[in-house]
C-alpha cells in the first residue's frame, strides 16, 4: 500500500500544498487520491461537457433535422432559429447551456437593434445569421443612402443591446445568481468590442460618418491588439477589417463616394454623442459587473 497524504487543514481542492509532489494513484494514473470512506474528488472534464453537448446536438438534428429541411424554403427565419442553435450547441462547449443560452439571446437583442433601424431606413436586409464565436450578422441587400445613415444602423445594435444588458441585470438583482451577472458583463464587453472604430464592426460604422481617418487609425489599433492578443477570432476580424478599409479606400475619391461621405456637422455631432456616450456607459459598466471566468467555469 502506497503512503497517502492528507490534505493541509484550510487547503482545499484547487489549492496545492507547498512543496508536495504529485500524488498518483495505486494504478499510476495523475489524479486525487481519496481517503477511505472519502469521495474522488476529480477535476471537472470540459472534455465531457463537449462530447455531451455533440451527441445532444446529434440527436436534435437527427430527430427533427429532416422535418426542417421540409419547411425551410416557408420559414423566413428558419435560418437564424437553426444559426442560432448551432451556436448555443457551440458554446456550450466552453460554458453551461443556460450561459450558451443567455449569451446568443443578447446577441439577439443587439442585431434586432441593426434590424429596426434597417426598417427605418427603408433598406432591406436579411435576417439575422449566428456565426459561432464570431457573433452575428445581418446582411443589407442595399446601400444607405449617405454615411449618416449607415453609422445609425450600426450604432442601432450596440444602443438595444446594451438596453438588453438590463435584463440579466434586473435579474441578478432579484436572483443573486452569479449566472445574469456573468450575462451582464460579457454583453456590455460585447457591445463595447463592436464599438471598435473598424470597419465592418458598428464603431467603424459610425467613424466613417465622423471620418474615414478614424477608421485608419482602428485598424492600427486592431492590429496592435491582434498582436497583443493573439487568437484566430481576432485574425479573421483584421482580415476583414483591412479588407474593407482598402475597398473604401480606393474608392474614396470616386463621385459617389464623395456623395456618401457628405454628412451634416448636426449629424455628425449626434453621431459623436451618441458613440461616446455608449462607450463611457459600457465601460462603467463592466466595472461594476465584472465577474471572473475561465474556460469551464461552472454558472
Amino acid at each position: 500500500m502506497e503512503p497517502r497524504l492528507r490534505m493541509p487543514p484550510g487547503a482545499t481542492v484547487h489549492e496545492q500544498p507547498q512543496l508536495v509532489p504529485p500524488i498518483t494513484d495505486e494504478r499510476g494514473l495523475g489524479g486525487p487520491v481519496a481517503e477511505p470512506n472519502e469521495p474522488v474528488v476529480e477535476p471537472r472534464s470540459v472534455w465531457r461537457r463537449a462530447l455531451g453537448a455533440l451527441i445532444a446536438l446529434a440527436v436534435l438534428i437527427f430527430s427533427y433535422g429532416s422535418k426542417a429541411l421540409l419547411i425551410l424554403p416557408k420559414l423566413k427565419f428558419a435560418t437564424t432559429g437553426l444559426s442560432m442553435l448551432v451556436s448555443i450547441g457551440a458554446y456550450a462547449l466552453i460554458f453551461t447551456w443556460r450561459f450558451a443560452i443567455g449569451l446568443v439571446l443578447l446577441l439577439l437583442i443587439h442585431e434586432l437593434g441593426h434590424v429596426f433601424q434597417l426598417r427605418r431606413e427603408g433598406i432591406k436586409a436579411s435576417a439575422p445569421l449566428f456565426i459561432p464565436f464570431l457573433g452575428a450578422a445581418v446582411a443589407m441587400k442595399q446601400l444607405p443612402r449617405d454615411a449618416a445613415a449607415e453609422a445609425r444602423v450600426g450604432l442601432a445594435g450596440p444602443v438595444l443591446g446594451t438596453v438588453g444588458c438590463l435584463v440579466p441585470l434586473a435579474l441578478y438583482g432579484v436572483s443573486q445568481n452569479p449566472l445574469f451577472l456573468a450575462l451582464t458583463f460579457i454583453g456590455l464587453f460585447l457591445n463595447l468590442f463592436n464599438l471598435l472604430p473598424v470597419l465592418p464592426l458598428d464603431g467603424g460604422r459610425a467613424a466613417q460618418a465622423l471620418s474615414p481617418v478614424f477608421t485608419y487609425i482602428g485598424l492600427a489599433l486592431l492590429l496592435a491588439l491582434a498582436y497583443a492578443v493573439p487568437n484566430p477570432i481576432m485574425f479573421l476580424i483584421l482580415v476583414f477589417a483591412a479588407m474593407e478599409t482598402y475597398r473604401r479606400f480606393k474608392l474614396r475619391k470616386t463621385p459617389e463616394a464623395q456623395r456618401y461621405q457628405e454628412v451634416s456637422a448636426r449629424n455628425r455631432a449626434l453621431i459623436a454623442a451618441v458613440y461616446i456616450a455608449l462607450v463611457v456607459v459600457l465601460v462603467v459598466g463592466m466595472q461594476f459587473t465584472f465577474v471572473p471566468m475561465e474556460i469551464g467555469t461552472e454558472l
